[in-house]
């Protein structure tokens, strides 16, 4: 996988936690996050620590350095932007109410929108193609045609060219 589709994967699932339960502080609850995904990893290369045991976690590789700098702004400007976000996704999605679509499909809803409205280096089709097959790998194969819907039709309300960055 992509070090670009590992960091959006994250990013969705930092936006899940912080949706079900947002944090006092967000820089510690970044911190938190990227140590559970280091300690995660270690644990699936080595198997899971005995009982007890607390390992010092080493510096992240190259690899997780790179899926965490791609990662963090997308957060944070999803973040940042998520009241107008919300209002992009209210206006397209007819007949569903935000707090009833599933948290999933919902954030990676939000991070996709975030990419087309605010990051001119990210042509808006790979932000839907993206946001489409995470929609499919962590919710449902229907989640798939759900977000490509809503997506599209923000698409075409763009000032921009939808396959060529700025």
């Amino acid at each position: 996988m992509g070090t670009r589709r590992e960091a959006r994967e994250r990013a969705v699932q930092f936006l899940f936690q912080y949706d079900l339960n947002p944090p006092g502080n967000l820089e510690e609850a970044l911190d938190q996050f990227w140590d559970s995904q280091q300690t995660a990893a270690l644990a699936e290369d080595k198997g899971p620590a005995t009982w007890g045991e607390k390992a010092e976690l080493p510096p992240p590789t190259a690899e997780e350095s790179a899926v965490r700098l791609f990662a963090e702004p997308l957060i944070r400007g999803t973040l940042e932007h998520r009241n107008e976000i919300d209002e992009q996704i209210k206006k397209c999605a007819q007949n569903w109410e935000l707090h009833r679509m599933a948290v999933v499909d919902r954030n990676v809803l939000r991070l996709a929108i975030y990419e087309m409205l605010h990051r001119e280096d990210i042509p808006p089709v790979v932000s839907i193609n993206e946001a489409v097959d995470i929609a499919k790998k962590f919710s449902t194969q229907d989640s798939g045609k759900f977000v490509n819907g809503i997506l599209d039709k923000i698409k075409g309300e763009l000032m921009r060219p939808a396959r060529i960055v700025k």
